[in-house]
């Protein structure tokens, strides 16, 4: 089998996350400061430490500024039903993904919001002029995915960020395909919120996501319950990030992480690079037939999107599945706005994602498996 669906999740882990999880679950199986035993104790010591990490590694002041949240689409509901003003406007991208625009609608549907959703006018992504024209008097926060998660178009945030800082704006980036990939600066960005998807960039596991906010003061929560501090109090307690963070932690996820952020400081650039070579030698190979491709060589981060002439992109994903053991993904790929965009509608678009673990040979398969399809349907 030879796995190409990075970008949804990461399938081989790399031994740091091993390593973590396997502590976890066999030496620190204990809530995390829940209770004052020596384990819960160690717990809640590795769940600091990683706070730290992540606030280091994306210049964030506080490590208490870092929420852990069920998964990436937790933390955005998080940052935008927690930050909503009645009778304001927000401004997000045709890049975003469902996690973004459907609390942004029901927002909306309820009366409290209106919001525009920004055109990329420029090949590569979302530039500041794009973000700058939709904005009302009422505009109160902007958001942007920073890598697109179809096709790898990749917006300016420094500039958006210098934007919205101008605007005294509220800016959420979502970093879901970015983190971990790309060099993201919260101070220097001007990013007040930024989610993560710990299972994708930092080759961790499913069921955690994480939501830095430089302005924490600007949210407030949208669930509630137990937090294991002022437990004979019924309102939700004011510290961080306890006042965000309700019931048990994926504690396990959350040591993986840990392991993962070690990983991916040590290979930074040599991820970076491996992404770029392998993305490029894919367009360029496959760009000498009758594809439409969707990824720019700018873009070239490890997503690309292309289809098949006469063919809806699950039919392709289906076959490269069964016929050739290679795993991708068809249809929308939860980014309506996106495929609208993109004039795919009709048939989505099928995804290949590369991670630090895939191989030269891999992606070689790959497209002799597309030429394959192509002469089948007499194409070539």
């Amino acid at each position: 089998m030879i796995y190409l669906d990075n970008s949804a999740t990461t399938f081989v882990k790399p031994k740091e996350v091993l390593r973590k999880l396997n502590l976890a679950v066999t030496k620190c199986a204990a809530n995390p400061g829940r209770s004052g035993h020596k384990l819960s104790i160690m717990a809640a010591s590795e769940v600091e430490s990683t706070r730290q990490k992540l606030a280091e590694m994306f210049c964030l002041e506080s490590e208490s500024n870092v929420i852990f949240t069920a998964n990436c689409s937790a933390a955005l509901n998080l940052a935008i039903l927690g930050s909503v003003k009645s009778g304001g406007h927000v401004v997000c991208t045709e890049n975003e993904h469902n996690s973004v625009l459907r609390p942004l609608e029901h927002l909306k549907a309820q009366g409290k919001i209106d919001y525009t959703v920004a055109r990329q006018s420029k090949p590569g992504g979302i530039c500041r002029e794009d973000i700058e024209k939709c904005l009302r008097k009422n505009t109160y926060m902007v958001i942007c995915n920073h890598i697109s998660n179809v096709n790898g178009d990749t917006c300016d945030i420094h500039a958006v960020g210098e934007l919205c800082k101008e605007k005294g704006l509220l800016f959420l980036v979502d970093g879901a395909q970015s983190g971990g990939h790309e060099i993201i600066n919260m101070k220097k960005d001007n990013i007040s919120f930024l989610a993560l998807a710990p299972h994708k960039g930092f080759y961790a596991l499913q069921g955690l996501g994480v939501l830095l906010a430089s302005k924490p003061e600007a949210l407030s929560p949208i669930i509630f319950g137990g937090t294991g501090t002022n437990s004979l109090e019924l309102v939700q307690p004011e510290i961080l990030p306890e006042r965000f963070e309700v019931g048990t932690i994926a504690t396990p996820a959350i040591f993986a992480l840990s392991g993962g952020i070690d990983f991916v400081k040590e290979n930074f650039q040599q991820l970076r690079d491996h992404l770029d070579d392998l993305t490029t030698f894919l367009h360029y190979e496959l760009s000498y037939y009758p594809l439409q491709i969707y990824t720019t060589t700018e873009n070239a981060k490890g997503v690309f999107a292309f289809n098949l002439p006469n063919m809806h992109s699950s039919e392709v994903a289906s076959l490269l599945d069964e016929k050739y053991g290679i795993c991708v993904r068809g249809g929308y790929h939860c980014a309506a706005k996106k495929h609208e965009a993109l004039g795919l509608l009709d048939r989505g678009a099928v995804r290949a994602s590369l991670s630090f673990f895939t191989t030269f040979s891999d992606v070689q398969k790959f497209i002799l498996a597309i030429k394959s399809i192509l002469r089948s349907k007499k194409l070539i």
